[in-house]
């Protein structure tokens, strides 16, 4: 039975049109969707008017509840003439629907609803999906617009209470758990007044989680500027599973395309251990602690043993890659788990060339019961259930299952082999955690109580979320009223299991502070907001911090208070990385999000020739794996161990929304499995790739070889190259066009922006806690893996980095540069025709100056119809030259990896201080030269030099009769030839305005 409904809240409508020629309206609101129509009450002469009603619509096709449309219309009640006028309306689209724990109410801009009636103001509305089937559908209300109803219907509500709340317990089934549901229910109330009063939080299972459903060398490359051959891209044309790669297009086979089209198809041998059933005991007690052992030639995997019992269940997959395969036979052998040596209960062997081939979307392969056999081949007592077949990486027991290219040959078993922590060696996909903005707005403090009566307060308050601790200025009042109005920016992640605390304290000595009080305020019941509406502020008591001030408190019946405005913020986007390499620009709050443009999906085929990390039995090694990074969603590679050559071969799929964000895939080496490894419990970088979605072209293939560069302390090495399938497709062209046309940011990054101070302590805030929540994941994303894919260090001081800014700034106005020399080379007479041209060109552009801006346009197109030969064929990739890392000095190295604070020696950092003096000073000479050249414009009127400014007067007044009584044309033509003069009439002074304006005052004689 489908219980899927859309709840719509009409919260309240602000600033709208008056309609009844008295200055004023009686708006209702009438809703649309799917075919069924409810309305509110109508509220009499208000134009900002709060209804605060719920409605609930049936939704008849859940599959495709994303195409429809929920229409709210605003009308004015004309009770004269019982007819209605529109006051605008509001069109919200089925792909902004989220659940209830996600919505907020939101303020909709109101638009016309006709073409000739007007609209302005605004509509508050709280939209969200519910699936409770104790919530039915509301019922419509007569199609009337008169006041009779209206007050008809508020009369009979004025009997009803504002808010009915029943708590419907009922036993339902979620992972196995018995759990009770809560349904809230909210009935209007007609004598709604000002003062909204905030509901409770609802705890109903929406169920719609799971709505969302995600779609599915030849060349060499050095970039624009030259590097070593070594560090360039290379294109390759690999054979995956849709065909063969060729120029980016897709050769298809012969053989059926596999879903895993981006990847090379691997097969693997699948070994499902599920149970086993009346196994003989073992010991003298009769007992048995059952484990199951799978071996195929060197490689084995074992299950997790189980005490005292003879029908055991283990539900364990194993897999072996075909290419490793060293045996005909695959052996499966039941032992019993003992203190000082197993025992062998029983053996099933099993023919390889018997087995059968699976291929998805075939159902599971159903498990056989075998009976165990001695070491001699004979049957005895028990049986074992397995499941054996041929597979690709395309299986879903893939990604749970024990791996053979992920574990070590037997005589080499280290601490990952199969009774090792297998977890931290399998693939998974993570989801980051939600972020928001949490915003404390600190107005006031009252009746503050100091323990010393003799003196003023100085008081601040501190805020703490977590580790994150904030505090406002220090403020002395000569009252036990403190104001501050002051606001503090934090970063929460759901599920909200934090406390917001607040104490405020009084400074009585340097560093020693007395608390006068604090408050306690879970952030799962602080108000969210999706727009810059004002929230409501409260007032809360302060708790006193000792148990006697507590009793004291009680008996006087007294309490400090504090005066609070405090708010989730969900129309920000939470920066968590680097704004130059951001993955995804949406905000918070899910119902502003925007219907995808495309999907990007991702191969991660193999890497070559990795730098050994670690050493094993004498020789080096690594064990690594790959991650990848977009949105909101990780993914992390198996890890394969003992292999510089390994092979991924996984495939991963995104949703675009923005094509301005960028791809991030890094290659590490599991410090879980090091032996030697000079850190072994550090998961290792072995280097990084990114790509920016909006350089690749829809529909193309790019499958490429990127080196793996990484900076060290002795210079920019190459760990390996990382061999990636990419494809970017595209739902809506037009959609993703028009992308361009919006702010990269949400809107209330504008509307209230964060300063970048704010926004750097923030960022650090949000990575911190997104590295602190998947590092609790299983496997673990440690955090040196988050910080390395998130560029946490980017914003620290670097001599190399600000060399490569100031070149890449350099290069930027290099065009300029080659324009100023190509006219000064024209003024010079160097090639007398190219001179002659351009000042034919020069007085037809004048003489016709409606042709400046056509010409000026049509010769940029020409530029890039030019330049279209030349487009990239690849993405850009790391570069070496550009980033100043192929010769950047020792020490500046060494100075970018110090650590911050500094722990070099005292001598060392003297040197660095003395060389950053130096680079300032430069940078302040030019900083004062530029200073100076505006103070010189400003001293021509400010009569600072009372010559030079009536010398510049006396000119302004020749040059106002000149300019009225010449032609403006026959001036501009004057000046440009004058300017484009043949060097026989040049001379080598500089001209009189630079030496009159070289000669005005600036304010550097009054520096000290």
């Amino acid at each position: 039975m489908n219980n899927l409904k859309l709840a719509v809240e009409v919260v309240r409508a602000h600033n709208l049109n008056p309609k009844d020629g008295q200055g004023s309206s009686s708006p209702f609101v009438e809703l649309h969707f799917d075919d069924q129509k409810f309305r509110t009450t109508v509220k009499e002469k208000d134009l900002n008017p709060f209804w605060n009603e719920t409605f609930y619509f049936n939704i008849s096709d859940p599959n495709d509840h994303h195409n429809l449309m929920l229409e709210a219309h605003v009308y004015n009640s004309n009770k004269t003439t019982n007819s209605k006028s529109s006051l605008g309306k509001v069109r919200i689209n089925g792909t902004s629907f989220v659940p209830y724990s996600d919505a907020v109410v939101f303020n909709y801009p109101l638009e016309k609803g006709s073409l000739f009636s007007r609209a302005k103001g605004e509509l508050g509305l709280k939209v969200y999906i519910t699936d409770d089937p104790y919530i039915k559908s509301s019922t419509p209300r007569p199609e009337v617009a008169s006041s009779s109803y209206s007050s008809l219907h508020s009369s009979h509500d004025d009997h009803l209470p504002s808010q009915r709340v029943e708590e419907v317990v009922s036993k339902v089934m979620n992972n196995g758990k018995k759990t009770s549901r809560r349904a809230l229910y909210n009935l209007p109330n007609s004598n709604y007044q000002q003062q909204q009063v905030p509901l409770p939080e609802r705890a109903i299972n929406y169920g719609v989680d799971g709505m969302r459903v995600d779609p599915r060398p030849v060349g060499m490359y050095s970039g624009s500027s030259s590097q070593p051959n070594d560090f360039t891209l290379k294109e390759t044309s690999p054979f995956l599973g849709g065909g063969q790669v060729v120029g980016g297009r897709v050769k298809r086979s012969d053989k059926p395309s596999s879903i895993y089209d981006l990847v090379e198809p691997m097969q693997f041998l699948f070994v499902r251990v599920v149970k086993a059933h009346d196994l003989p005991s073992m010991d003298l007690t009769g007992s048995l602690d059952p484990y199951v052992e799978v071996k195929l030639g060197n490689y084995k995997g074992v299950t997790r043993h189980f005490e005292k019992t003879q029908n055991p269940e283990w539900n364990t997959v194993f897999t072996f890659s075909k290419d490793r395969m060293q045996s005909s036979v695959l052996e499966v052998v039941v032992k019993d788990k003992d203190m000082v040596k197993d025992d062998f209960v029983g053996t099933v062997r099993v023919d390889l060339h018997e087995i059968p081939t699976r291929v998805p979307p075939d159902s599971p392969l159903a498990p056989e019961w075998y009976r165990l056999e001695d070491k001699k081949g004979e049957k005895k007592k028990g049986e074992v259930m397995l499941a054996v077949w041929i597979g690709t990486q395309a299986d879903e027991a893939f990604s749970d299952a024990w791996h053979s290219d992920a574990a070590s040959p037997v005589d080499i078993l280290g601490p990952l082999g199969p009774s090792g922590p297998s977890t931290h060696i399998r693939s998974k996909v993570y989801h980051a955690p939600r972020l928001w903005y949490v915003r404390v707005n600190v107005i006031e403090a009252q009746d503050l109580v100091t323990s010393e009566k003799n003196r003023f307060p100085n008081v601040h308050v501190k805020a703490q979320i977590g580790n994150q601790v904030l505090k406002t200025k220090q403020v002395q009042s000569q009252t036990m009223n403190i104001l501050w109005n002051e606001d503090l920016m934090f970063v929460a992640a759901e599920p909200f299991d934090d406390h917001l605390i607040l104490s405020v304290e009084d400074r009585t000595a340097p560093n020693k502070d007395e608390v006068l009080g604090k408050v306690f305020i879970p952030l799962a019941t602080v108000e969210r907001r999706a727009d810059d509406r004002i929230v409501h502020s409260r007032w809360f008591n302060l708790q006193k911090s000792s148990a006697s001030e507590v009793e004291e408190s009680k008996r006087d019946k007294f309490s400090s208070r504090i005066h609070l405005r405090v708010c989730l913020d969900g129309g920000y986007h939470v920066l968590d990385e680097s704004t130059h390499y951001s993955s995804d620009l949406r905000p918070t709050a899910k119902q502003l999000w925007k219907p995808p443009i495309g999907v990007l999906e991702l191969g991660i085929l193999n890497a070559d020739a990795l730098t050994p990390m670690k050493t094993r039995n004498g020789r080096g090694t690594s064990d690594t794996f790959c991650v990848a990074k977009y949105s909101q969603k990780w993914v992390r590679t198996r890890t394969i161990t003992d292999s510089l050559n390994p092979k991924y071969n996984e495939q991963y799929t995104w949703e675009v929304f923005d094509p301005a964000t960028v791809l991030t895939v890094g290659v590490f080496d599991n410090g879980q499995s090091g032996e030697k490894g000079s850190n072994p419990n550090r998961d290792l970088k072995i280097g990084k790739v990114r790509i920016r979605i909006s350089t690749l072209q829809t529909g193309r293939v790019y499958t490429h070889s990127y080196p793996l560069l990484v900076l060290h302390p002795s210079g920019v090495k190459k760990m390996g190259e990382l061999h990636l399938a990419i494809r970017f497709s595209c739902t809506s062209m037009m959609n993703m066009m028009g992308l361009y046309s919006r702010p990269l940011l949400p809107k209330m990054h504008y509307k209230m922006p964060l300063s970048v101070v704010q926004l750097d302590i923030l960022r650090h805030q949000a990575v911190n806690i997104v590295a602190a929540r998947l590092s609790r994941a299983e496997p673990p994303l440690r955090k040196e893996v988050v910080e390395y894919m998130s560029d946490a260090d980017s914003h620290l001081w670097s001599m190399r980095r600000s060399k490569a800014n100031f070149f890449r700034l350099m290069s930027v106005f290099n065009g300029l540069f080659s324009v100023s020399k190509w006219f000064q080379e024209v003024c010079m007479w160097k090639t007398p025709v190219t001179t002659a041209l351009v000042h034919v060109l020069f007085i037809m552009l004048i003489s016709f100056p409606e042709l400046i801006l056509p010409t000026l346009f049509l010769y940029m197109f020409l530029i890039g119809l030019w330049n279209y030969r030349f487009q990239p064929k690849y993405p850009p990739h790391m570069n070496t030259r550009l980033s100043c890392a192929d010769a950047v000095h020792p020490d500046e190295l060494d100075e970018e990896f110090d650590t911050f604070p500094t722990s070099r020696a005292p001598d060392v950092v003297r040197m660095r201080y003395d060389r950053l003096r130096s680079v300032a000073g430069r940078i302040q000479t030019v900083v004062g030269d530029i200073a100076s050249q505006g103070e010189r414009i400003q001293a021509m009127l400010s009569w600072r030099d009372p010559r030079a400014t009536v010398i510049f007067m006396a000119f302004c007044i020749v040059a106002a009769f000149v300019l009225y009584a010449v032609p403006f044309q026959l001036l501009i033509v004057m000046a440009g030839l004058y300017v484009m003069r043949h060097p026989r009439f040049r001379h080598k002074l500089p001209p009189v305005p630079l030496n009159f304006f070289r000669r005005l005052p600036a304010r550097t004689d009054s520096m000290l």
